[in-house]
C-alpha cells in the first residue's frame, strides 16, 4: 500500500551543498530548457507530488493541474488516480508534464497512452526518468530508461519524438555515486560537499560524455491530425 501524504520535493531551487545536487542540477537544467521551448496552454503534471516545478511555468501557461496516485505532504494533488487511468476528458491539455514518475508506473506504456489521449492535437509531452539511480520508494520502483527506450515507448503510443536529452554525463554520475556510496550521515561536511558538487559539475561540463548519464528529459508531440 502506498503511503498517504508522502514527503516529496517541494522546490526545484536547491543548494550547492545538497546531497543530491549533481542529479538535481542537471535534471533541472534539462527541464527548464524543455519547458521554455515547449510548454504552453493548459498543463497536466502526472506524478505531481508537491508540484516542485510549478514555478518554472509562470507566465507561460493558462492552468496547471496535478495528478498523483496519492496525496502529497503539502496536499498539492488535484486529481488522485493511477497514471494510466486519469478521469479527465480527451484532448483536455496542451502540455503533459511528468518528471521522475515513469519508473514507478508498472504499466508505463499505459501512462504514455493516457498522456496521448489527454493531449490536444499538436500538444507536447515533457517526460523525464532515470537511467541510473539507486532503488527508491520500494517496492514501487520498476524501470530505468535509455534514450532508445524513451523513443521506442513514446513512438509506440503514437507520439512524434522531438528530442531525448541526457541530464549530465559520466563525470556528474561518478560524483553523485561517490556520495550515494555512503549513508548521508557519513558524507563530507557541508562546505566539502559544496566543493565536491561544484568540482564534478565543472568536470562534467568540461569533459562532457553522455554515454553514461543519470537521467533523460524527452519531448514528443501528438500529431496535429491525430
Amino acid at each position: 500500500m502506498r503511503q498517504e501524504n508522502a514527503q516529496r520535493l517541494e522546490s526545484y531551487k536547491i543548494k550547492k551543498s545538497f546531497y543530491y545536487y549533481l542529479e538535481h542540477h542537471f535534471l533541472i537544467e534539462g527541464l527548464k530548457k524543455a519547458i521554455n521551448s515547449f510548454a504552453q496552454g493548459d498543463v497536466i503534471d502526472i506524478g505531481c507530488g508537491n508540484k516542485p516545478y510549478l514555478g518554472m511555468f509562470e507566465n507561460r501557461i493558462n492552468s496547471y493541474t496535478g495528478c498523483d496516485i496519492i496525496q502529497s505532504s503539502e496536499n498539492c494533488v488535484d486529481v488522485i488516480c493511477p497514471a494510466q487511468q486519469i478521469p479527465l476528458p480527451d484532448a483536455s491539455f496542451d502540455t503533459v508534464f511528468s518528471t521522475q514518475t515513469i519508473e514507478h508506473v508498472g504499466d508505463f506504456q499505459g501512462m504514455l497512452n493516457e498522456s496521448f489521449r489527454l493531449l490536444k492535437p499538436g500538444g507536447h509531452i515533457i517526460v523525464s526518468g532515470p537511467m541510473y539511480w539507486p532503488l527508491h520508494e520500494e517496492p514501487y520502483d520498476y524501470f530505468r530508461f535509455t534514450k532508445h527506450g524513451f523513443k521506442f515507448a513514446l513512438e509506440n503510443s503514437g507520439f512524434e519524438v522531438l528530442e531525448v536529452n541526457p541530464n549530465g554525463g559520466k563525470w556528474a554520475l561518478f560524483g553523485q555515486t561517490i556520495l550515494l556510496t555512503f549513508p548521508v550521515w557519513l558524507t563530507f561536511p557541508r562546505f566539502l560537499r559544496t566543493a565536491h558538487n561544484l568540482f564534478y559539475s565543472w568536470l562534467d561540463k568540461k569533459f562532457f560524455d553522455p554515454v553514461n548519464t543519470m537521467n533523460y528529459v524527452a519531448v514528443a508531440r501528438k500529431p496535429k491530425h491525430a
